[in-house]
């Protein structure tokens, strides 16, 4: 597996999949062709369908100016090797130089087709947790400290930057009200929800609200384009800061403990990552906000020292309770049921911290089973239901 700076990363939304990846790929090719005078970007597969509510032509436009670049929707080719897919052509006088197929494959990551994927070294040499639970429950390590030993000396600062971006893209979005961009004009309501207090409000009730509210805070910014953290993805960057937050806060957590829950939580999206997806165009929603509920609730379980058989348990709650989870954006916005799937998940977060503590010693399915169950499901939906915005919601809205 790779770092966890493939993972975690720091930029504008709506989009790991849809704007992100296309801007890395956009940056690519200009390097690989400097002599060129103009561009033209075929999108096809879930950029071509939902491409226009996600942005991916503005990036594009964005990332190739000046240049001159045609953008085609092409919405008919069904016969690709991802659902991200784009053919990248260049010109010079009019005369094709070069053309790449690259893939948008999550995460705001990018495969060419033909290179080899050798430019990111591989960090972990163990691929499941099993074999990672095995390690540290031999050296008596907890899950934290594997992730420190394997990556780099300034893996400690890098997540120290990112919990601050986690926290400041939060606290923005609730002190942002407004209507969101698109169609749909839909209201920023992380405010309101902060300061709406309950009549008679008990400690549950305001936890909910509260988590809530920094998790539509979240996701709010990244429906507006803001800058956030994936967590694996874009669409899904709520639900790890949102829990994070809220119990150090509550508990008093350091941010030193902080950055060990955002380094468990990172491995377990990493897992996801190696051995399924994380795309929601691949596997459909269960591969983005289920990740990062399981990310969340291994975090918190980390937070809180719990062993690496509850932390597991945790994490296989939450990834098993989203299986078959639909990718259905109405207008192919990260908005509806995006934003509110954020707050739902880390509610569900907590309850699975919850179920972990009470009754860990009496699970039979393993982490490992369920991102491959996870995986064998988003492979067997109907393309309709993988961010396509032809079925669910996005078709009956």
């Amino acid at each position: 597996m790779k770092s966890l700076r493939d993972l975690y990363k720091i930029g504008r939304g709506p989009s790991s999949s849809h704007t992100m990846g296309p801007e890395k790929a956009c940056k690519y090719f200009i390097s690989e062709t400097p002599d060129a005078d103009s561009y033209k970007v075929i999108l096809y597969g879930s950029l071509a369908l939902t491409g226009k509510g996600h942005r991916t032509d503005v990036a594009i436009f964005e990332t190739m100016r000046p240049l001159p670049v045609e953008i085609i929707f092409d919405t008919e080719t069904t016969d690709l090797p991802h659902a991200n897919t784009m053919d990248f052509f260049a010109y010079k006088n009019g005369c094709l130089i070069k053309k790449d197929r690259i893939l948008s494959v999550g995460g705001g990551d990018i495969r060419v087709e033909g290179h080899p994927e050798a430019e990111k070294p591989e960090i972990y040499a163990e691929s499941s947790f099993k074999q990672i639970a095995g390690l540290c429950k031999q050296r008596n390590m907890r899950l934290s400290d594997y992730v420190f030993e394997k990556e780099d000396a300034g893996i400690r600062e890098f997540l120290y930057d990112v919990w601050q971006i986690m926290r400041e893209e939060i606290s923005e979005g609730l002190a942002t009200t407004g209507i969101l961009p698109g169609e749909l004009k839909v209201r920023r309501v992380a405010q309101l929800l902060y300061n709406r207090r309950h009549i008679d409000e008990r400690p549950e009730t305001r936890e909910s609200r509260i988590v809530c509210a920094y998790a539509f805070a979240a996701s709010e910014q990244n429906a507006d384009c803001k800058t956030i953290v994936t967590a694996p993805t874009c669409g899904a960057c709520a639900v790890v800061p949102s829990v994070l937050r809220y119990m150090q806060e509550k508990k008093g957590f350091s941010d030193e403990d902080v950055v060990k829950a955002l380094a468990v939580g990172g491995l377990i999206g990493n897992l996801v990552k190696q051995n399924a997806s994380i795309s929601g165009a691949e596997a459909g929603c269960q591969a983005e906000i289920g990740t990062a509920c399981a990310m969340a609730s291994a975090a918190l379980a980390e937070l809180f020292e719990m062993g690496i058989d509850q932390i597991e348990y945790a994490a296989e709650l939450s990834l098993e309770h989203h299986l078959g989870l639909t990718c259905d954006p109405v207008c192919g916005l990260v908005q509806i049921p995006c934003i509110e799937r954020n707050a739902v998940a880390a509610m569900r977060a907590i309850n699975a911290l919850s179920l972990a503590n009470f009754l860990m010693g009496t699970r039979k399915i393993s982490f490992d089973m369920v991102v491959n169950t996870m995986y064998e499901t988003g492979k067997d939906l109907n393309a309709r239901y993988r961010e396509t915005s032809e079925g669910g919601l996005a078709k009956l809205f």
